[in-house]
C-alpha cells in the first residue's frame, strides 16, 4: 500500500503554511524538500560524527570515512551499476556532466567530429559542449521534438554520422516531462562505436533505473532533487571508460605521490574527486536514497503516474490554459501559460498568494523555449509526496489568476 498520507509526515516543511495557506509545493522539477531522516542524518553527520574523511585513523575520520564510502555502494545499487568504482561523487549533474566534457571529451574529440543533443536539454548539458564548439572546433547537432512534445529516438538515431562521437541526451525533459528511449539510442550508438551520456537529473527521481540495462557510457544525478542535500550527486562512468579520461581537477585525493618533477595519480574514481568533498552532502544523499528505496522506487512511479494523468485530465479542461507538451509518454510535469493573458511570472506570484509554489521562467532550456515559441512558462512538477487535491488546489488557483489577468 502506498501512503502518501504516511509519506508527507516524514516531510517536515510539508505542514507549514505559506501566506497563510497549507504550502502546496510544486516546484520539484527544480528541487525537491527533504525527510526527516535527511534531515536527521546531516545533523547528525555535523553534530556528532564530523570530521575529513580518508587519510586520518582517529576515530571521527573513521567513522566519516566508512559513512561516505557507503554511498558509493548504495548509489551503485540505486543505478543498477557493476562496479562501486564507477560512481564518482560530485556536486550534481553540472559537475558531471563537465567532468565528462574535460576528462573524456576534450583528450577524445577534435574538431569537426559531432556531438548530437536534443532541443529538450537543460543547460547543464549545452553550454560544457559549446566549451568544446568554441575551443576545439567541435560541432553540436540538434535533433527536435515533434508537435506532440516527443523525442523520437530513430530521430536521435538518423542523425549519426561516421563524425558523431557523442550522444548526450536527457532521459526526461525538466519542461515538458517527454521520457526518451534512451535504451534504444545507446544501442544503436553502442553498435557504431559511439559514447553516450545520459542525463539522469529528473529520470532517476521518478523512474526506476538501470544503468547496465539501458547500456550508457556516463549517466547523471542530481541529489537535491533526489530528496537529498544540496550540492551532492554523482557520475556514473562506465568502466571502460575510465582508461580514456583525463584527470579534470587536482588536488587533495586524487593523487599518490607528488614530487617536484612526477605526480603518481589516485585510482579510479578518487582520481576524478579532487580536495574535501561535500562529506556530509553525500551522507544525506545516501540517506534520501535509502529512504526512496524504502518506499520503493516503482511505488513512488505508480503513484506519480497517477498524479499526471489527474492533473492532465483536470488541467485540459481548463480551456485557457495552454499546455506544452502532450507525450502520451511523460512524466508528471506540466509547462504552462496562459491564452492570452500574464507573463509565467504572474502566475506564479499570484497563487503562492494561495501557498502554491511552481517555478516560472525558461527553466534553464532557452533553445527549447524558442523551439516551442515561447519566452517562458510555468511549471507544475510533482513529488512522491504531492497529491490529487493539491492538484484540485492548483487548477482552482489557475482559474483565479486568469480571472484577474484575463
Amino acid at each position: 500500500m502506498y501512503d502518501v498520507n504516511k509519506i508527507r509526515a516524514d516531510f517536515p516543511i510539508l505542514s507549514r503554511n505559506v501566506n497563510n495557506k497549507p504550502l502546496v509545493y510544486l516546484d520539484n522539477g527544480s528541487s525537491a524538500q527533504k525527510p526527516k531522516v535527511v534531515i536527521d542524518a546531516v545533523s547528525k553527520a555535523y553534530s556528532e560524527e564530523y570530521s575529513n574523511v580518508h587519510r586520518g585513523l582517529h576515530t571521527l575520520s573513521n567513522i566519516a570515512t566508512d559513512n561516505y564510502e557507503s554511498v558509493r555502494g548504495k548509489i551503485q545499487n540505486f543505478l543498477g551499476a557493476d562496479h562501486p568504482e564507477e560512481i564518482i561523487f560530485n556536486s550534481g549533474a553540472t559537475e558531471g556532466i563537465n567532468t565528462v566534457s574535460y576528462s573524456w571529451a576534450v583528450p577524445n574529440l577534435k574538431a569537426g567530429d559531432e556531438i548530437i543533443l536534443s532541443i529538450m536539454e537543460h543547460h547543464a548539458n549545452i553550454i560544457p559542449w559549446h566549451f568544446l564548439r568554441e575551443r576545439q572546433g567541435v560541432v553540436i547537432k540538434w535533433v527536435e521534438t515533434d508537435e506532440n512534445g516527443d523525442l523520437d529516438a530513430q530521430a536521435v538515431i538518423d542523425a549519426i554520422n561516421p563524425k558523431t562521437k557523442l550522444i548526450a541526451i536527457t532521459q526526461m525533459s525538466n519542461v515538458l516531462g517527454t521520457v526518451v528511449d534512451v535504451k534504444e539510442i545507446c544501442r544503436v550508438a553502442q553498435e557504431n562505436n559511439i559514447v553516450t551520456l545520459i542525463d539522469g537529473s529528473q529520470s532517476s527521481v521518478h523512474l526506476p533505473i538501470n544503468v547496465k540495462d539501458i547500456g550508457c557510457d556516463f549517466f547523471v544525478i542530481t541529489g537535491h532533487k533526489l530528496y537529498g542535500p544540496s550540492s551532492s550527486g554523482a557520475l556514473y562512468a562506465r568502466k571502460k571508460r575510465h582508461e580514456e579520461m583525463i584527470n579534470f581537477m587536482g588536488g587533495g585525493d586524487m593523487i599518490k605521490i607528488v614530487e617536484r618533477d612526477h605526480v603518481t595519480y589516485n585510482i579510479s574514481p578518487h582520481r576524478f574527486e579532487a580536495g574535501t568533498p561535500g562529506i556530509v552532502q553525500m551522507i544525506g544523499l545516501g540517506a534520501a536514497i535509502d529512504y526512496m528505496q524504502e518506499i520503493g522506487t516503482d511505488h513512488i512511479a505508480k503513484h506519480e503516474t497517477s498524479l499526471r494523468d489527474y492533473a492532465n485530465t483536470k488541467l485540459s479542461n481548463l480551456d485557457f490554459l495552454n499546455i506544452q507538451g502532450n507525450s502520451v509518454n511523460k512524466g508528471a510535469i506540466f509547462s504552462f501559460t496562459l491564452n492570452g493573458a500574464g507573463h509565467p511570472h504572474d502566475i506564479s506570484t499570484i497563487i503562492d498568494q494561495r501557498g502554491i509554489a511552481v517555478r516560472a521562467g525558461h527553466h534553464c532550456a532557452q533553445p527549447l523555449m524558442k523551439h516551442l515559441g515561447v519566452t517562458s512558462t510555468a511549471r507544475a512538477s510533482f513529488a512522491m509526496y504531492n497529491t490529487t487535491e493539491e492538484i484540485d488546489k492548483l487548477a482552482d488557483a489557475l482559474s483565479f489568476c486568469y480571472e484577474i489577468l484575463s
